[in-house]
């Protein structure tokens, strides 16, 4: 008979669980008693932290205090005020304990905190002390914990603080609040779990490993990160689960450099290409440093007989595009085809329309492969691309469809990677016979975290922008500025200039209170009456997208309001202004890519945030009132990292710390392991370790046939069955 093992064991019969948390817990992604205990602390209250009320006074005027620190406090007064300077609604929460009182204020998301506390009930407060006008102490946006005194299982908690005790704090929502799993009940259910399944949690690793790094056992390591002794246990059972999460994605990595250094022979090209030569000469531009050293380091890949695996990297506006094409045009010299494919159609169709008036001189057959294309005209293209006729197509994900044969693909370009997925990636390498691959990214990443990602890739960087660009500026306005932000963008426009305005949604939500591209456009049309006024959303229909396009470019129409599928790609040197409508509601990296769509040109550019405090509350509504204060703190860093800096690396790594790399660089839809509790920035040693014993570990067991391996090659079946797929484990 098999083992039990935790994976396997459902919540329902676990003690404290019961079918109504099971079913909040289910939608939340803990489905088994694994699932529970992998579900990490999001953070601890210590008793070293824990200050009385009337020491934050002082506190807050030692310069060398800089890291929260944490109150005990009953809700004494709840309170609402608005902000004279911005109109904003504040809101305010007085705690009281033994030796005073303690303001808690909250710029953002009045609308949840006004209805979020009970006056009584028992608060821990988290923050860095400061002071108000009046030089009382308070704390600003404080992180809380709800504190509801003795548990039969839970000592008091005044106890637990006089005996040094670390309170572990866990994410909810209203969902599992509602079935009383705030941090809680998450504290006893956890405690429940590891009481009665413990024997089931198996080691994944070798003991070899475990010497070797220094690592502590699995089920001691789950025990101690959710209930630690303190703080030097706590280390020590995070370093083994970070270890765990960056191992199992090393691995992943060490297995496909394996199968592709298995191999044995791919395409030699010749890097001597007139065609390449006769595009470089006809360019009105010279490129730059960066663009002509790595086309140097593709083509000398190109040349080798083995198969090119290359991430090609550089921030917006770094002109990646033509360093992938001239490359392209070395693969059609020598007789075979190629293929890029993009995210999104309107991508495609610019690439296609680009790339067409590029190689017209030169007698390229470029066809354009997407979804919703006329059934004839459709046939045509698969027939152009079966003979071998079509030396170039441009698409979408539709280049990967099984219907799809290409005659001699033998260099594949893959623009904005981070959208597709592993498989997806490994699909369209599968159309050919080991034909190089070139990746592309606009998603900055440090070399150091390029190794950790991608690390079955090389690496090229473009770090240089084109000459005469010229930085753009950007600002944040309120909802109650925009008639302001609209003159500013009439006077760009009586300049002769273009301008985008992006909204987050094509069409309003019921349950989502955002402001819709085709719902804004009749206002907008009257708003800007003197002016031509283009829509573009993903819901149109290619010829429609195509159209709008061409009219945009050609400058027939003077501002193109859109939805986010103009975030990449679009190149339109004369648009200088960008205005996002609701721009909370934007992820870090999407910002990014917006802002640059303009300053593509020589003349100064402009890109200007419009985020407002009640669109945003009342956005969030599955949200409890500390996960939406949290959001919200997120939302400003986003805003303010754009106001404060352009620079593409330094934007990635502030993203990376606010949405984790699993969503950063498309991990989640790709079979990557998701890091929980590792970060790539701050737990980069541990990186270099798990790398190592990674790829040693597949060096002198390349199958992980060995006995020793048996465990590790069992968890990663169990967990990673997508990338399977793609054989990297036979």
């Amino acid at each position: 008979m098999a083992e039990k093992r935790i994976a396997e064991s459902p919540l329902q019969f676990l003690k404290g669980i019961g079918p109504k948390r099971s079913a909040a817990l289910e939608a939340h992604g803990i489905a088994t008693v694994e699932d529970l205990l992998f579900y990490f602390p999001r953070g601890y209250l210590d008793r070293s932290t824990i200050v009385p009320i009337v020491d934050l006074k002082k506190l807050a005027q030692t310069p060398e205090i800089t890291s929260p620190v944490t109150v005990i406090g009953e809700v004494f007064r709840q309170e609402a005020r608005r902000a004279r300077r911005t109109n904003r609604m504040i809101f305010i929460l007085t705690l009281k304990d033994e030796s005073g009182y303690l303001s808690c204020v909250w710029f953002e998301g009045f609308h949840w905190f006004k209805d979020a506390f009970e006056n009584g009930e028992l608060l821990a407060a988290s923050a860095v002390p400061t002071l108000d006008k009046l030089g009382r102490p308070q704390f600003v946006h404080p992180q809380f914990d709800r504190l509801k005194g003795v548990e039969e299982d839970e000592p008091d908690w005044g106890k637990m603080f006089n005996t040094g005790a670390i309170i572990p704090k866990y994410r909810s929502n209203a969902e599992l609040t509602k079935v009383g799993l705030d941090s809680r009940g998450f504290r006893r259910v956890i405690r429940n779990a590891l009481t009665s399944r413990s024997r089931e949690i198996h080691e994944t690793l070798s003991s070899e490993i475990l010497q070797s790094s220094n690592l502590e056992p699995l089920a001691s390591s789950l025990s101690s990160i959710h209930f630690p002794r303190d703080f030097s246990n706590l280390a020590s059972a995070s370093r083994r689960l970070k270890f765990d999460e960056l191992f199992f994605l090393q691995l992943m990595m060490a297995l496909r450099r394996r199968k592709l250094k298995e191999v044995e022979a791919g395409i030699s090209f010749k890097t001597e290409s007139s065609l390449a030569r006769r595009l470089l000469d006809s360019l009105p531009f010279s490129l730059t440093n960066a663009q002509k050293r790595t086309l140097r380091e593709i083509a000398n890949d190109m040349q080798e007989a083995k198969p090119m695996n290359r991430l090609l990297q550089g921030d917006v506006g770094s002109g990646k595009t033509i360093v992938a094409l001239l490359s392209a045009l070395i693969a059609i010299d020598s007789g075979y085809q190629v293929a890029l494919m993009a995210p999104t159609e309107v991508l495609a169709e610019q690439h296609f329309s680009t790339i067409s008036i590029l190689l017209k001189p030169l007698g390229i057959n470029i066809q354009l492969l997407v979804g919703g294309q006329k059934r004839r005209l459709r046939e045509d293209i698969l027939e152009d691309i079966r003979r071998g006729s079509a030396q170039l197509v441009v698409g979408t994900h539709a280049i990967i469809e099984s219907k799809v044969e290409f005659e001699a693909i033998g260099f594949v370009i893959i623009d904005e990677q981070h959208r597709f997925g592993v498989l997806q990636r490994g699909e369209l390498k599968q159309k050919g016979s080991n034909p190089d691959v070139l990746v592309m990214s606009a998603t900055p990443i440090p070399r150091t975290l390029a190794m950790t990602i991608y690390g079955d890739l090389d690496v090229s960087v473009i770090d240089e922008l084109p000459a005469n660009r010229k930085p753009i500026r950007t600002a944040v306005r309120t909802k109650s500025q925009v008639s302001k932000v609209h003159e500013f963008l009439k006077e760009e426009l009586a300049r002769g200039r273009q301008a985008y305005i992006v909204f987050p949604l094509v069409e309003e939500s019921e349950k989502i209170d955002l402001k819709a591209a085709v719902n804004e456009f009749e206002s907008l049309q009257k708003e800007f009456s003197d002016y031509a006024l283009g829509l573009l959303h993903g819901r149109m229909r290619s010829e429609e997208k195509d159209e709008t396009m061409q009219r945009f470019k050609s400058g027939a129409l003077k501002i193109l309001v859109a939805t986010t599928v103009i975030e990449v790609g679009i190149d339109i040197p004369n648009a200088t202004v960008m205005v996002i409508e609701n721009a909370e509601r934007f992820g870090l990296s999407q910002l990014h890519q917006l802002r640059g769509r303009v300053g593509r040109g020589a003349d100064q550019s402009y890109c200007i945030l419009i985020s407002d405090t009640q669109y945003f509350g009342r956005s969030l509504k599955k949200l409890d009132a500390e996960a939406a204060a949290e959001e919200q703190i997120r939302a400003s860093t986003r805003l303010q990292t754009m106001v404060e800096t352009s620079d593409g690396f330094k934007i990635a790594e502030v993203d990376l710390q606010l949405r984790g790399a699993g969503e950063l660089f498309g991990t989640r839809q790709s079979g990557m392991p998701e890091l929980r509790i590792a970060n790539l920035v701050d737990d980069f040693e541990l990186v270099q370790l798990a790398r190592r014993e990674a790829f040693e570990l597949i060096e002198r067991d390349p199958q992980l046939q060995l006995p020793s391996s048996k465990p590790i090659r069992d968890r990663f079946e169990k967990k990673y069955r997508a990338i399977l797929r793609l054989g990297d484990v036979s």
